[in-house]
């Protein structure tokens, strides 16, 4: 199959907390409340890392309130790595307490960009979708974050698969906070043309990782050149990326220099 690699990353950052340790999530709990000055820094290297990549999926992030020193999180992103598009995407609005935030990164003008509300009991897991090209034929991207409960879950996967269906090409990334062989993930793998992954990719805890609960996922139509996920802890998950070959005929527009 000839056509034209995209280079992926998926992230769940933690609102640029690094947990090192289980105790963390006790000793460093006051970080998701007030600033600290190691936010930046973990951010910094964050950017470090995906200035490479053509597009990426943010989970956890800020939109700004008072812990993030009322920065926009995914803008920060955006300017340090350089990427001239960006949109982020608020699901959980605590006022200037908190703006828990989904993020896209992308070095290509999206020709289109909406929030899809996935069906919770509490409010706050959202997804984005992002296409480009020409709507006779483009790419569709889903950004998503979904919820810790099973039946919720099942609900949302089950949502976001006719949104899939409805795109003859599509990605999905995120923190899916399911394995593989979970029954909500076998489901979305049976109502798409979602491809298995062949392997297992470990993603949490970042410092000894033996979950594989986030995703890059990719419609049979795309072949996939490399997927693995990156020791770069900096949040209580590793980054995953994926190399995906697509079709020439979709336009891709990055902004003039």
């Amino acid at each position: 199959m000839t056509g034209q690699t995209l280079r992926l990353l998926s992230y769940n950052v933690q609102v640029g907390i690094s947990t090192r340790r289980p105790h963390h999530y006790v000793t460093h709990s006051w970080k998701h409340l007030i600033p600290h000055n190691q936010r930046l820094q973990n951010l910094e290297k964050v950017a470090d890392l995906i200035r490479g990549f053509d597009i990426i999926g943010l989970q956890e992030v800020d939109a700004g309130s008072i812990r993030s020193n009322y920065i926009n999180l995914v803008e920060y992103l955006a300017y340090q790595a350089g990427f001239p598009y960006w949109y982020h995407q608020v699901n959980r609005n605590l006022g200037r307490f908190a703006q828990h935030s989904n993020g896209l990164l992308s070095h290509f003008h999206p020709a289109e960009v909406s929030d899809i509300n996935l069906p919770t009991l509490i409010p706050g897991r959202n997804a984005i979708l992002a296409r480009f090209g020409r709507r006779e034929n483009s790419l569709a991207v889903i950004v998503m974050h979904l919820s810790l409960g099973t039946r919720a879950r099942n609900k949302q996967l089950g949502f976001i698969s006719d949104v899939i269906n409805r795109h003859r090409h599509a990605i999905v990334m995120g923190d899916m906070n399911c394995k593989l062989d979970s029954k909500e993930m076998r489901r979305l793998f049976n109502n798409t043309d979602l491809c298995v992954p062949e392997e297992e990719i470990y993603t949490f805890p970042s410092w000894r990782p033996q979950h594989h609960i986030d995703h890059i996922l990719v419609t049979s139509d795309l072949r996939i050149k490399e997927a693995k996920v990156l020791n770069h802890p900096c949040s209580d998950h590793l980054p995953i990326m994926l190399e995906v070959i697509v079709p020439e005929d979709i336009e891709f527009t990055r902004r003039a220099a």
